[in-house]
């Protein structure tokens, strides 16, 4: 599955893409297993409430199921202007 990621999380990580192979469920099931890699990634997780995610770029919740998602994107809630 490729993981995205925009902006400031992108910063964080240090990577604007990945390919990883996951056996979590759902996005919150991923982030899990993101954070406990390194402290980048906790850091860039530590708010969930600071970010978006889309799968297969549907925007959705992190409760949402990766059963055949091929690509999940992170990034911070956009503004308009």
């Amino acid at each position: 599955m490729d993981i995205l990621y925009f902006a400031w999380v992108r910063e964080r990580i240090g990577l604007p893409k990945e390919r990883v192979t996951t056996k979590a469920a759902t996005v919150a099931e991923l982030v899990t297993e993101l954070r406990a890699r390194e402290d980048r990634y906790a850091a860039a997780f530590a708010d969930l409430s600071a970010l978006r995610v889309a799968v297969d770029q549907e925007l959705t919740d992190f409760d949402a199921s990766l059963e055949g998602a091929r690509e999940v994107a992170f990034f911070p809630p956009m503004t308009g202007g």
